[in-house]
């Protein structure tokens, strides 16, 4: 089961395995009190794209398409997508952005959710 989930919210026990998606390191989080299992920068947007969507809502459909886009045709970006698809249990995707509808967790989350069921590639 895969679910998101701000990394500013305290770790509880039903999260799982804890996996950072962001490309940078979130500001005025400790190192020592994330309690990330893993940090898979490189699943996260092109910094192009990242500063293209600035996190501005009326483009999170247009980032979501392009986001989805670089997940299932980048090498690097598939191979952890498929890294996240093997893993059993509950998966927590922690992401910093503020708007927990508007970021590229939640198209990731989808992604991985739909190709669980159809299939990857």
């Amino acid at each position: 089961m895969f679910q998101t989930k701000q990394i500013d919210i305290p770790a509880e026990r039903d999260d799982g395995i804890r996996i950072l998606v962001d490309r940078l390191w979130p500001r005025g989080v400790l190192k020592a009190e994330a309690r990330i299992d893993r940090w898979m920068k490189d699943i996260a947007p092109s910094p192009e794209l990242r500063k293209w969507f600035g996190h501005q809502p009326e483009r999170f459909a247009e980032f979501a398409r392009m986001y989805e886009q670089e997940l299932t045709t980048d090498a690097t970006k598939q191979a952890l997508v498929t890294e996240l698809l093997s893993l059993s249990g509950t998966v927590t995707l922690l992401y910093a952005a503020k708007d927990e509808r508007h970021n590229h967790a939640v198209v990731l989350l989808e992604l991985l959710r739909k190709t669980a069921k159809e299939g990857f590639g």
